[in-house]
């Protein structure tokens, strides 16, 4: 297989990979759609099954959600690779029919609900594997081949990555995540390293009173709340890569009266698993008295904090950096401009790295994912994948892919 003969095997592939794709992105599949997304799942099955892999649907142990995917293919020897992809979308129907956001070729570039999050990727997992079934066909036989489909990906999805470990084996090689790849100029980037995530929540119980005759007895929850969120804010740190976000704040019924209570909501996210750890104690350290407190009998507000949901850090590891030296060698044969990046937003990689040696942004470029608006004037658009890259991206990973197995 010379790179020559990879290029044409894609390219008389493109139209099929661009129609199956079509066919995606026609189906709604928002997270909480599920019967949507058990479409798209029953759909991404029969695709696959004419490649000859076996189909099981596990249920989410969210009943709000629909069924993940698992595709295998038995190998001819203990060699096994994973692929990772998700099923869901961030977009409502509502939303596609009152945006015009659907099926859209302008040039380079298509537009769609999940072209770029991640269809897009999905079909890149097929088109990998159909060239080397015709370019490589005993290589191709020789593995067991393991894709694993998240159904919630969107959301807080955990036991997606207890699913994966549970199928993964000692002998499998990679995991393969197909988010889209990431770019910088001319440069094009795989993910090695991803930053966690910990959502939480802060409320304030004060006391309310009448806020003319007995504003003094009050014990003023937003001023607390208010003080609370600096509190958290501030323990950003760039230095460190810790970025704290205060997302949500709410409180008080009616103007006449000293609030009883507030809420505050938000996440806080870092590549390093100790500095997520110390980010996420100062947070809990926050529980108890608070410094707002009555005049009168300084009855005093108090401060509930909580850590609601952890997706922890995919940090810098030799797995990942050993597979991203193979992508690097790749690269370099095909004559292509490559590199790395550690990527702020979470994947299903930051589920599973830490079982298998993991690399992501193997799915083709694209932009604007999770937008779904666009305006005349162009400064908002929607999310597309770019075509011209989809052959020379699947052509890089196809040969990582051969280097890899090779090397084994």
């Amino acid at each position: 297989m010379n790179p020559t003969e990879l290029t044409a095997c894609l390219e008389g592939k493109l139209p099929e990979y661009l129609d199956l794709l079509r066919q995606m992105v026609l189906i709604n599949s928002w997270t909480q759609n599920i019967s949507g997304v058990n479409q798209l799942g029953q759909f991404t099955a029969e695709v696959f099954g004419k490649l000859g892999f076996a189909a099981e649907f596990v249920p989410s142990t969210n009943p709000a959600y629909g069924n993940h995917l698992v595709l295998t293919r038995k190998g001819k020897t203990a060699k096994a690779v994973a692929m990772v992809s998700h099923l869901d979308t961030v977009y409502p129907p509502e939303e596609e029919e009152r945006n015009d956001f659907k099926w859209r070729v302008e040039g380079d570039r298509i537009y769609g609900p999940g072209t770029n999050d991640i269809k897009g990727g999905t079909m890149m997992m097929w088109f990998m594997l159909v060239a080397l079934r015709e370019l490589e066909p005993d290589l191709f036989e020789s593995v067991t081949w393991s894709l694993f489909l998240n159904s919630s990906e969107e959301e807080y999805s955990p036991d997606f990555g207890g699913l994966c470990k549970q199928w993964l084996t000692s002998d499998t090689l990679a995991a393969l995540v197909f988010e889209s790849e990431g770019r910088l100029g001319e440069q094009h980037l795989v993910v090695n390293a991803r930053k966690g995530r910990a959502t939480w929540r802060v409320t304030v119980k004060g006391r309310g009173s009448h806020a003319g005759s007995k504003h003094s007895h009050g014990a003023n929850a937003i001023v607390q709340i208010g003080k609370t969120v600096q509190q958290i804010a501030a323990l950003t740190d760039y230095s460190r890569e810790l970025t704290v976000n205060v997302a949500i704040v709410h409180g008080g019924t009616v103007i006449n009266r000293v609030p009883h209570e507030a809420v505050a909501e938000g996440e806080f996210r870092s590549f390093d698993p100790e500095v997520f750890e110390a980010a996420k104690s100062a947070i809990l350290r926050l529980n108890g008295r608070g410094e707002v407190s009555s005049p009168v009998d300084r009855y005093a507000c108090n401060v509930q904090a909580e850590i609601r949901t952890v997706s922890r850090p995919w940090p810098k590891n030799e797995g990942s950096e050993l597979l991203s030296q193979v992508w690097d060698q790749a690269g370099a044969e095909l004559g292509m401009l490559v590199g790395r990046q550690e990527r702020g937003g979470l994947s299903d990689g930051n589920l599973i790295w830490d079982a298998v040696p993991t690399l992501d942004g193997l799915g083709p470029w694209g932009d604007n994912s999770h937008c779904s608006e666009r305006s005349d004037d162009g400064s908002k658009e929607q999310e597309y994948i770019e075509v011209s890259g989809i052959v020379p991206k699947a052509a890089w990973n196809v040969v990582a892919l051969k280097k890899l197995l090779q090397s084994h």
